[in-house]
């Protein structure tokens, strides 16, 4: 068995899962609620998480989380938690049931509103931690939200906000390739894109932490030399097991705070109008802020370039706008059906995201408008 721990736990290995009932004893959890979702559950994973529970069929199941995590979900969830006597939860999924699992640990042992815990408001250091005991059991390799510190929540009032604290990082992530081999393409490539996205993102951020960049770049290589053939062949174990890595890898660093990409895309991400998968967001966005950024980067670029095995004078934005191409993925916000109307207040709400303040280069509403504008139309960014 592979067994790491750095920040957290991490079971990982094809079978993985199997071991669950070993994190539920070990963390003391009597009476676990799943947390997953539809899809989850109708893939026949729910029931095999169930298969290897001392509680068996037994287990409360909540799959009610929506695309993007809502408040309204949380606080349904949590009411389930409580009349079923719950005491630690397991979230299987992405990063949606993941971080609404992080809302109920934080709820159920911290009182609302929860509005209060927000990053942006002041919240992190009134999260203790005497938050629920949470296991992560991730099915897709994208997120890192298995062992990140952070909850991306939207409000009833339609704010997407961040909660974080390292008391919010699950206490197991049960890191299990074989959960992924079904996965379609399209999501395969979406959720790929979102660790690309972090390993970049995290390794421009100017905030010095050597170790962390030294796992986004080796999460970036594994990633990038893997994403295609998962894609194409969704059954082959070796692009499967590299993907997850290469997704753990970049939760495993957001320590160092990521930058304008998610600046961008949580606001995109809450929404109303239409519903925004974070990933595609990522992979439309990511071009346009390589571009914003890269005369504030110092050598970063050079080493991007260098351990991606690219030319030194190669353009990064343009060598992943072709990777967009081949997997497939929308070019623009348009394509996504992003209301043109909602742009200026996407950029005003990015000067404001926690992400914001370790992007490399200081961005005003203005700066963030230009990049929405020229992402939207697939223009120049001007």
């Amino acid at each position: 068995m592979s067994l790491i721990t750095y920040l957290t736990t991490i079971r990982f290995e094809f079978g993985a899962s199997q071991g669950l009932a070993d994190d539920v004893a070990e963390l003391g959890i009597k009476a676990p609620l799943i947390i997953a979702d539809k899809g989850i559950e109708g893939a026949g994973l729910v029931d095999r998480l169930k298969g290897v529970l001392p509680r068996g069929q037994d287990v409360p199941v909540f799959t009610e989380t929506p695309t993007n995590p809502t408040e309204r979900a949380v606080l349904a969830a949590l009411d389930l938690y409580r009349s079923e006597g719950c005491d630690g939860l397991i979230a299987i999924g992405g990063g949606s049931p993941i971080d609404l699992a992080k809302g109920v640990a934080l709820l159920s042992t911290h009182g609302g509103p929860l509005e209060q815990y927000a990053a942006i408001l002041g919240g992190v250091p009134k999260i203790t931690s005497a938050v629920a005991p949470l296991i992560a059991v991730p099915t897709t390799a994208g997120t890192g939200s298995e062992v990140g510190r952070a909850a991306l929540i939207t409000l009833v009032d339609g704010r997407k906000l961040g909660f974080i604290s390292p008391h919010l990082i699950p206490k197991r992530a049960v890191c299990d390739p074989e959960l992924t081999l079904g996965l379609p393409p399209g999501l395969t490539a979406a959720t790929g894109m979102d660790a690309i996205t972090h390993c970049i993102e995290t390794f421009l951020s100017p905030r010095i932490n050597p170790p962390a960049e030294a796992i986004a770049l080796d999460g970036l290589v594994r990633a990038l030399s893997n994403i295609e053939q998962a894609v194409a062949q969704g059954s082959n174990r070796e692009a499967r097991y590299e993907m997850m890595m290469a997704a753990l890898e970049g939760g495993l660093t957001f320590q160092k705070g990521l930058g304008a990409v998610h600046a961008l895309s949580h606001p995109l991400g809450g929404l109303q109008q239409v519903s925004l998968h974070h990933g595609t967001l990522n992979a439309v966005l990511l071009p346009y802020v390589l571009e914003f950024n890269e005369d504030h980067s110092g050598a970063k670029y050079a080493t991007l370039r260098q351990r991606l095995g690219l030319d030194a004078n190669a353009d990064l934005a343009d060598y992943i706008r072709n990777l967009n191409k081949r997997l497939g993925m929308p070019t623009t916000l348009v394509e996504m059906g992003v209301p043109h109307g909602s742009l200026a207040e996407i950029a005003e709400s990015a000067t404001k995201d926690h992400s914001s303040a370790t992007n490399p280069r200081p961005a005003s509403a203005g700066d963030y408008l230009a990049i929405l504008e020229a992402a939207y139309s697939g223009g120049p960014l001007r």
